[in-house]
């Protein structure tokens, strides 16, 4: 049986953990209206950029001259998953749920003798491929210092895919990032990046069927779009990602605190139990000892 001294001891610690994942609880609270609005404000240009690309990009049906951001290079040997995760923990399953996507699809790649390179950005995402994937993680962008994630930022990664796609270093980049759907949903999704994949539709979205002419040729507007196309749908990756964390958070420090609560309250009932039995206890001895004189 526990001392009283312990399970005092105990309840106040609880109860200072009961603090502290209420104030997570509130904090997070707070940062995900902010984030919630930008991802939903950024969810718009993402989607007409795809539509302009698509529709641009259906008059290379076909041709052997597709820009290569477009068509690919024809090969998919060598696959490059760009995995976007969070800088801390203490979300739920919200950082172990994107790698685990992640995970599964490198596994099939790798069966079917596919070459697999991974590029986190976000330390969690990293933390727990290394223990499969360590030897092909090429690179750790860590996000930490940045409060609020920017167009900066995700041009750095674009700019990152870019160069290494330029250079030969891989066939096809997917996008790995959870989609915000509500405070107690995240949606673990995979994206391909290069070549460009439009959602089913987006050709012809937005133009009611009409012929239009573009000006410059769709080659230099392609040309342009394309590179700034992988930056919008990395930072929207990003966007979502953040509103996301603050959501898983959010509903995993919810249940912390009631956890905290029904602990305590198990806590309390063993304490005033072994309290009250330690009085019985020396009653007992009290009355016992009176009898024998």
């Amino acid at each position: 049986m526990p001392s009283l001294k312990s399970l005092r001891n105990r309840i106040a610690s609880v109860k200072a953990t009961q603090k502290i994942t209420k104030a997570m609880q509130m904090v997070a609270a707070a940062k995900l209206r902010r984030a919630q609005l930008s991802a939903e404000a950024a969810r718009p240009y993402a989607e007409r950029m795809s539509a302009v690309l698509a529709n641009l990009g259906a008059a290379f049906e076909g041709r052997t001259d597709a820009p290569v951001l477009l068509a690919g290079n024809g090969r998919s040997d060598v696959h490059l998953l760009v995995v976007c995760t969070a800088e801390r923990g203490l979300c739920g399953a919200f950082n172990t749920s994107i790698s685990r996507l992640a995970r599964d699809h490198a596994n099939r790649l790798i069966a079917d003798g596919k070459t697999v390179k991974i590029l986190c950005v976000g330390r969690k995402g990293a933390d727990v491929l290394r223990r499969q994937f360590g030897d092909k993680i090429i690179e750790v962008i860590e996000l930490k210092g940045i409060r609020s994630i920017g167009f900066g930022e995700a041009q750095m990664v674009a700019r990152k895919v870019l160069d290494l796609f330029a250079a030969g270093g891989f066939d096809v980049a997917t996008l790995f990032f959870s989609r915000f759907r509500s405070v107690i949903l995240q949606i673990p999704t995979a994206q391909r990046l290069i070549p460009a994949e439009f959602p089913e539709g987006a050709a012809g979205a937005g133009t009611n069927g009409a012929i239009y002419e573009v000006e410059p040729s769709e080659e230099e507007i392609l040309e342009d779009l394309l590179p700034r196309n992988v930056a919008v749908q990395v930072f929207r990756a990003l966007l979502e990602n953040a509103a996301s964390e603050q959501g898983a958070r959010m509903s995993a420090m919810d249940s912390a605190t009631r956890n905290a609560g029904e602990m305590i309250k198990k806590l309390t009932q063993t304490y005033n139990r072994t309290r009250q039995a330690m009085i019985t206890k020396e009653l007992i001895e009290i009355i016992s000892g009176a009898e024998a004189v």
